[in-house]
């Protein structure tokens, strides 16, 4: 290999998540042109030359996370409403907070509040659903992250869309503009839920979805009374409903997918729809305990989420592992029950597959995109090191996240951000954090 690639990494341990889930020790990657073009044991490589050399410390690389599932402004109503049945949480305070303070400026820095904690923690593609989406874009694109990104549709009136009758407009609208613009953003469209929307509205806008040739997103059989809130007879699930709506098929994105019962699998698995697992959130709300185990049996893709900050409180894909991993095993009282590799292929490559890009992401080997996050292992709480993908699920926290790449861009480097003035981002976010504070009667922040 002659040429001078762009980038070559050094001097760690490459838990690659490819088929046979191969772990490299003293690995080296390659990467040109935002690609990995080599990734094996530096004893074996062949002679290379980068205008780049990233020694890795001999910490542990892994692919980019995978976040399937979250709402990137509402960091900014992180804490507000704790501790409430979901109804009551949405309703009687989400909703409210998001007429009184969402607009394009609000939106713009509780995603890039949201963003900079993803970078800091390794999560290098989150799958997204609000409203004013279109700041949401403008706000990922400038930080660099890889992102599928669904304008909100709600028949109800909601931020930027005071008309829900141009509900399906305004999404169709943003789809268009973000379409092919940036190489890191897929636009998608996003309904809320079966009870927030009507059949009818659910239909168009999958329709307009298809017609687009994007994504469609939904939370789905996400309450154990979503059934009864959507006035569904007897008998018909919300997965059954939404399939005989013509909702689920390879391009769906069902987030939580809780209250799914072997009929509702077998639909899901037939129909080729991704689920998101939101466990924290799913615990943190009571929803109940989602049958991930029984859904990745049965060749379902079954990424990881977060939802989003009001409901978790925090955007930590490595918190999300854990959880994951030790919930089912206390509920099949099973300890083999989702292994650290399972979680892991869910926060990565599952993840991937969930969304549609596996092609492109989810695993460290040759044509793949360049997503890559390095993790510090000489820490107390990481050593000694017996096997890696272990420490990745149990041992590791996000702030062990050293270095993170986005298609072969560093997005963080020792642990800092490259991109993003975090600074201006937290002094922002705690301005709009007082407004909120004030506008409910609450005493303003010592933050």
């Amino acid at each position: 290999m002659k040429r001078t690639l762009d980038t070559l990494i050094r001097n760690c341990t490459a838990v690659t998540v490819n088929e046979t889930f191969d772990i490299i020790e003293d690995a080296i990657i390659a990467i040109e042109a935002g690609r990995i073009v080599y990734v094996g044991s530096a004893a074996g490589a062949p002679e290379m030359h980068s205008r780049e050399t990233l020694d890795a410390g001999g910490g542990l690389i892994l692919p980019g996370l995978v976040n399937t599932h979250t709402h990137l402004p509402m960091s900014l109503f992180r804490g507000l409403a704790d501790d409430l049945p979901l109804a009551e949480w949405l309703n009687n305070h989400i909703f409210p907070a998001e007429q009184a303070h969402i607009r394009p400026e609000t939106i713009r820095i509780g995603t890039l509040l949201s963003v900079a904690e993803m970078l800091l923690s390794g999560t290098t593609t989150c799958c997204d659903g609000y409203f004013y989406e279109d700041a949401v874009a403008e706000a990922v694109e400038s930080a660099g992250i890889r992102a599928i990104l669904g304008q909100g549709v709600i028949d109800y009136p909601a931020p930027g869309v005071p008309d829900p009758s141009q509900n399906i407009a305004v999404a169709v609208d943003f789809v268009r503009k973000w379409k092919g613009r940036s190489p890191l953003i897929q636009p998608s469209i996003f309904c809320h839920s079966i009870y927030t929307c009507s059949g009818e509205t659910l239909t168009r806008a999958k329709q307009a979805a298809n017609a687009e040739g994007v994504r469609f997103q939904i939370h789905l059989a996400e309450a154990a009374d979503e059934a009864q809130q959507a006035g569904l007879p007897d008998g018909v699930t919300p997965v059954i409903y939404a399939d005989r709506l013509g909702l689920l098929d390879a391009n769906t994105i069902a987030a939580h997918a809780v209250w799914t019962d072997a009929a509702d699998i077998a639909i899901l698995a037939k129909r080729r729809t991704g689920i998101s697992h939101n466990p924290e959130s799913n615990m943190k709300l009571a929803s109940g305990i989602a049958p991930a185990p029984a859904q990745i049996r049965a060749g379902i893709a079954v990424g990881l989420g977060t939802d989003g900050c009001a409901s978790n409180n925090n955007l930590d894909m490595f918190a999300e592992m854990d959880t994951a991993a030790k919930l089912h095993k206390v509920r099949a009282f099973d300890p083999t029950v989702m292994n650290a590799k399972t979680v892991i292929r869910m926060a990565t490559v599952e993840g991937a597959r969930a969304i549609g890009l596996d092609s492109i992401i989810g695993s460290i080997e040759p044509g793949k995109a360049a997503d890559l996050v390095v993790l510090d292992i000489r820490k107390p709480g990481l050593i000694p090191l017996f096997h890696p993908e272990s420490h990745i699920v149990y041992a590791v926290k996000g702030s062990d996240v050293r270095h993170v790449m986005v298609a072969g861009n560093l997005l963080v480097r020792d642990g800092r951000l490259t991109r993003l003035d975090l600074d201006d981002i937290l002094d922002r976010a705690n301005a709009i954090g007082e407004e909120i504070q004030l506008s409910n009667g609450q005493p303003k922040s010592q933050v």
